[in-house]
């Protein structure tokens, strides 16, 4: 037999007591130990076959504060019903509810009850008897709850669980279901109880009088199991979605680019007309643009940019292009919106930075008056970069973007032709997963056409991207709904690494 510890020979000898079985709460009060040093003693025993533990499912009905409160006083209906026969079996609401003195906010749920067990009519706001209301079984576990405290479901007769339900559908109990855990001793346990057992005090911890003294050697020192489980820890930590956020930003800074950032209330002249996104597109209606209110005019840049935006949109300007066709409006421009893109803070860059090299990116919230559901939300991150130096081309931007998402370990990646308004060509970036079999769309890229970069006066290619950083959080995490990420799960972000 092996050695028994000091608690789990206290957990015996209160089974002792006990006539072999008990509860854990039981096993507590005789032995004096906490609960985890009963369960944790219980779970040797059990492993050394001395004890075994019985598990019963039970459920546990108390009174609300509301029922505390109708234990005490009577349910609502039949306070009121008591008043009505006190004033002679008919009177009106008002003079019932008066004689009662029944709360406001209980009236409504006491004329429901009257009619609902057939107790009074109610005519005219005048309420007259029906028959002499019994103590109903409802009343009957109010009482017991209130005398007796909380009481076992599973104990009580089939018309008091249906009152629970009833009292539950009130409001007026609660319910808890429970695992009840008794010990009980096995044959061998007895055995060893009747031979009779001496507790023997151990020591968890050596201390200077016990080394000095010399006592050391004849306590018994506790003896630890150094390959047990800890208990689980739950320190704070970052949102797994600003650890994907980071982790973006650190995959650029390692490139050699600059992050950037910009306003998040933007005119529509940066959010769309540098962008050569026309005047009538339906994207800048207020069914997917969210306009501001006030102010609702934000100012314009210099007369020379704004001129030479409206003429490209106009009839192409010097550009090549014969533009859209239509008669600009400056008034147009000026609306304030909730940027939709984080491309209005790339382009609001170029136009201060006309010279390579520039390699900047950023990692900001953009918003679009989207309906929520699994994969679109109003409000979400954007992933968005621009290149502009000498002679780079579409093979320099495709390098680029495999680069970086091979730096967040996507190694699959393919392109393929797609139409963007501002830039041409156009290439969409899709990456290959696995556990999907299919192929996603990461970005949009491209490189900026002259109807955007003329206007700036910019004079050298602009390789341009953005996309969707929910996009890859869903990947990357396993999950299918965009929602998910900020519905804060505690249980999820738990189980998340702290380094992804």
């Amino acid at each position: 037999m092996a050695e028994l510890r000091e608690n789990e020979q206290k957990t015996l000898l209160a089974l002792e007591k006990l006539d072999g079985r008990g509860s854990i709460e039981e096993i507590m009060g005789i032995s004096g130990l906490a609960h985890a040093a009963v369960m944790r003693a219980a779970l040797s025993l059990k492993t050394k076959k001395l004890a075994k533990i019985n598990e019963e499912k039970r459920t546990s009905v108390a009174l609300s504060e509301e029922g505390k409160h109708h234990a005490r006083k009577g349910l609502p209906e039949r306070r009121l019903i008591q008043a009505i026969t006190r004033l002679g079996g008919e009177a009106t609401v008002k003079k019932a509810v008066e004689k009662a003195s029944l709360e406001e906010n209980f009236l409504t749920i006491a004329l429901g009850w009257l009619r609902r067990k057939g107790w009074a009519t109610v005519k005219k706001h005048v309420l007259t008897i029906s028959e002499k209301p019994k103590i109903g079984d409802d009343e009957t576990l109010l009482t017991l709850l209130d005398e007796k405290g909380p009481q076992v479901l599973e104990d009580m007769s089939k018309e008091l669980q249906k009152a629970v339900s009833t009292l539950k559908s009130r409001g007026l109990v609660e319910i808890e279901k429970k695992t009840l855990r008794e010990l009980e001793l096995t044959k061998t346990g007895w055995e060893l109880v009747k031979q009779g057992i001496e507790i023997v005090e151990e020591v968890s911890q050596l201390t200077p009088e016990l080394v000095v003294t010399g006592k050391w050697r004849k306590v018994k020192l506790r003896r630890f199991n150094v390959t047990a489980r800890g208990p689980a820890v739950y320190p704070g930590k970052v949102h797994p979605l600003q650890q994907m956020i980071q982790g973006v930003k650190e995959a650029f800074l390692e490139m050699g680019f600059t992050e950037i950032r910009g306003p998040i209330v933007e005119t529509a002249f940066w959010n769309f007309d540098a962008l050569f996104q026309p005047q009538d597109h339906p994207a800048r209606e207020m069914m997917d643009t969210f306009y501001l209110a006030r102010p609702k005019e934000g100012g314009l840049p210099k007369e020379d940019i704004v001129e030479a935006v409206a003429k490209t949109h106009e009839n192409g300007w010097i550009t090549g292009s014969r533009g859209w066709e239509y008669s600009w409006s400056s008034d147009e421009a000026r609306k304030l919106v909730l940027r939709t893109h984080t491309t209005s803070v790339t382009i609001r860059y170029l136009s201060d930075h006309k010279e390579p090299p520039v390699k900047v990116f950023s990692v900001d919230r953009a918003y679009r008056n989207e309906r929520v559901d699994y994969k679109h939300i109003p409000e979400f991150y954007q992933i968005e970069g621009i290149v502009m130096d000498k002679d780079v081309t579409l093979r320099d931007l495709m390098g680029t973007l495999k680069e970086f998402y091979s730096k967040l370990g996507i190694r699959k990646v393919e392109f393929w032709p797609g139409y963007f308004p501002y830039t041409e060509p156009s290439v969409q970036a899709t990456a290959y997963v696995p556990k999907l079999k299919s192929w996603i769309e990461l970005c949009g890229m491209g490189i900026f056409r002259p109807e955007v970069l003329e206007p700036l006066n910019i004079k050298y290619p602009v390789l341009a991207w953005g996309g969707g950083l929910e996009r890859l959080a869903l990947l990357k995490f396993g999950i299918d709904n965009i929602r998910f990420l900020y519905k804060n799960d505690l249980g999820w972000i738990r189980r998340m690494p702290l380094c992804q």
